[in-house]
């Protein structure tokens, strides 16, 4: 992953007045756990005109589904409904040319609740003047334990260790 495109990301969908939270290994790395993170993890607002408004501000970009889809397909409440029925999707991924090293996956269903997720959202600058709003240190170890993989589990381990560190100051 790439510092800029992360940048260029953030900013884009700041720019179109998108309602994101940025989870996954960034997140990890926000909430101050340092580690390796191969892609930008993103729960969107689902909200039809929120939805386009990002699939338009990461077109620019030059993203485009690894499934044979038409981007503006995430969009369509029904499509996503299929796609969790039928294919068991979870995140719908995403890649640029023009960002090669920085893939995004979208998580295609509200794995937490957006609203109050996204009230409890930690807000940090990427770059100066250009802030991401990351998911909440509880509400990233609730997505953590839900996934469950040896690395969410390493994950959980560490950010438990940071919150008592916190909790302790």
């Amino acid at each position: 992953m790439k510092r800029a495109s992360v940048e260029a990301v953030v900013h884009a969908l700041n720019q179109a007045a998108v309602r994101y939270l940025v989870a996954g290994g960034l997140a990890v790395v926000a909430h101050g756990h340092l580690r390796f993170t191969a892609d930008l993890d993103l729960i969107l607002d689902l909200e039809e005109r929120n939805l386009r408004r990002a699939l338009e501000a990461l077109a620019r970009l030059g993203y485009r589904p690894r499934a044979p889809v038409a981007l503006l397909d995430f969009a369509d409440a029904e499509k996503r409904g299929s796609w969790i029925r039928d294919k068991g999707l979870a995140v719908f991924s995403l890649y640029s040319d023009l960002h090669p090293a920085t893939e995004i996956d979208l998580f295609v269903s509200d794995p937490l609740g957006f609203e109050d997720a996204f009230a409890r959202a930690l807000r940090l600058e990427v770059a100066p003047g250009v802030e991401a709003t990351f998911v909440g240190l509880d509400d990233l170890i609730r997505l953590k334990t839900a996934a469950g993989r040896p690395q969410d589990l390493l994950d959980i381990e560490r950010l438990q260790q940071l919150r008592g560190d916190l909790e302790h100051e």
